[in-house]
């Protein structure tokens, strides 16, 4: 085991796994059922002891604990990978209410973590064969029935499981719970790096893992902004979408929940996957950040995701018929509105509209976003220099929305309009029900070689407070100046727009979540012919 300081992420870690683990024993001991949680409980079974074991990975050898059901027999068996900077104490609160549904629960810390050996292979070759020195042990040691044996977890966790799921046919369900189908995409949507996020990881990977020579070097490669060829090629090794093929031969029954916000790993890979997916499947998507949606549920508390996992076991792997094969399979919870269930993706919006960016008006600064289309026109912004329009903090931003139910907002107003586009439509009469992934098409004319654009969609009210409703950026990487298109999808939301409002796009060209290419004193000019898809239910 490698020695390290204590430090402030890792102390916060580790108060989130005493939470965890409050109420429950040390190896051995009887373990008490964390409350509430009275759905599980009113089909709660005798279970054996949490215990911890050493499995032997590819090489390595893993840490991990398992518990489940103290009758003599064969059960259905579950497999939680840890989370990126977590370990197998992470899901003992749910271990133990999954056992009691009748489930063997393996949770086990992947190779280069806490105590488990190795490097941090980031989803990569060797923690697929890990996985399945894991599925080994459980048969052998365990009372897995062999022909059920599903896998599951947050974040990394999930990223694997999925993964997985392509590499070894003996998984048959899997539960995907914020994690990623396209690490290419999360890394560099529409050509963007993220900042914030790969800083994340990074920080949590230094503190709490090994991660070795190769994602150390991949990780300062993405920060210099080199090598993103070898970058792009080593993670789209690590990554569901690359292995398509072979997960639809398997079909393995796959919920994937994640988060509209999700800073991490925005939503929009996750929808794509679902669609092309063709075997038994289930999108859930609720506000909220990275893993904020099914956090209260790691502490063993009633979580809405939990239960979805809970029904999605139960009907596709103890084969337990709760109607749960016939429900429309894509669930939403819009930022404002109640859940919805359709019976695919394309059902969410019944309505395309477009609404065409006109000129920027002398006595406000702002353009008209909707009416004919107009020619001639043309707003030249710099791209060096920020506004109060921004995505927020990774994690922090979204997930506070979350547990608030407010959006992040801003006063319109204030917006420096000498450093942004800004454009609003008029305030029908009634509510517009935004479902999907509204699309912008920019104009651009007098741009360098390289630069960034970040667009941003607003709920505007009477007095100026303007809520985000979703945003993307998008960076262009080319060999000469000149004019372009830019085609952006913004990032998957359910919004409702109160009647009265104004939906409202701003365009900036910095973002803090993100890198930039843009260079300093340069500008960029968005031009006639611009405009905003919007799907409205």
């Amino acid at each position: 085991m490698v020695s390290r300081r204590p430090t402030p992420l890792a102390a916060l870690l580790a108060a989130f796994t005493a939470v965890a683990l409050s109420g429950l024993a040390m190896p051995g001991a009887a373990i008490a059922a964390p409350r509430p949680v009275a759905r599980a409980a009113a089909a709660a079974v005798a279970t054996t002891p949490v215990r911890f074991v050493d499995i032997p990975g590819a090489g390595v050898t893993l840490k991990a604990n398992y518990v489940a059901p103290s009758a003599a027999g064969r059960y259905p068996a579950i497999v939680f990978p840890a989370s990126w900077g977590l370990n197998d104490l992470e899901y003992l609160a749910q271990a133990k209410i999954l056992a009691g549904r009748g489930y063997v629960v393996v949770s086990y810390t992947p190779r280069g973590w806490w105590s488990s050996g190795g490097e941090i292979d980031t989803a990569g070759p060797k923690d697929m064969s890990d996985l399945s020195k894991v599925l080994d042990w459980a048969i052998a040691n365990t009372a897995t029935d062999p022909a059920r044996i599903g896998t599951a977890g947050i974040s990394y966790g999930g990223g694997l499981s999925l993964l997985g799921a392509a590499f070894d046919p003996r998984i048959r369900t899997v539960a995907v719970l914020s994690g990623w189908t396209d690490l290419p995409y999360s890394l560099y949507a529409d050509s963007t790096r993220h900042r914030q996020s790969a800083a994340l990881l990074k920080i949590a990977a230094d503190l709490l893992g090994n991660p070795g020579p190769e994602l150390s070097g991949k990780l300062n490669d993405f920060a210099a902004n080199r090598n993103a060829d070898q970058i792009l090629a080593w993670s789209q090794v690590r990554s569901a979408e690359t292995y398509l093929d072979a997960l639809n031969a398997n079909r393995p029954a796959v919920m994937i929940a994640n988060g509209w916000g999700d800073s991490i790993f925005p939503p929009n890979q996750l929808v794509d996957f679902y669609e092309r997916y063709t075997g038994p499947k289930r999108l859930e998507l609720r506000p909220g950040d990275h893993a904020i949606a099914e956090l209260t549920g790691i502490l063993g508390l009633d979580n809405d995701v939990w239960n979805s996992v809970y029904r999605w076991f139960d009907q596709h792997l103890a084969g337990i018929d709760n109607g749960v094969a016939t429900e429309p399979a894509v669930m939403v919870k819009p930022y404002n509105a109640g859940a919805e269930r359709y019976a695919d993706w394309p059902d969410l919006a019944s309505t395309n509209t477009r609404y065409e960016l006109g000129h920027i008006r002398d006595w406000d600064d702002t353009g008209l976003l909707g009416g004919a289309r107009e020619a001639g026109w043309s707003k030249t912004i710099p791209t060096d220099l920020n506004t109060n329009a921004d995505g927020g903090i990774v994690l922090l931003t979204n997930g506070i929305a979350a547990l608030t139910g407010e959006q992040p907002s801003i006063w319109l107003p204030t917006v420096n309009r000498s450093r942004a586009g800004v454009w609003a439509s008029e305030r029908p009469s009634s509510a517009q029900r935004i479902r999907g992934m509204p699309k912008l098409h920019l104009e651009l004319t007098g741009t360098a070689a390289k630069g960034t654009v970040v667009a941003y969609l607003y709920d505007l009210n009477l007095i100026g407070t303007a809520k985000l409703i979703t945003h993307a950026p998008a960076t262009w990487l080319g060999t000469s100046t000149g004019n372009r298109t830019i085609d952006l999808d913004l990032s998957a939301t359910a919004y409702d727009v109160p009647a009265g409002h104004s939906l409202t796009l701003v365009v900036d060209t910095v973002d803090p979540l993100y890198y930039d290419e843009n260079a300093s004193g340069g500008s960029v000019t968005i031009a006639a012919g611009s405009y905003l898809d919007v799907p409205l239910r």
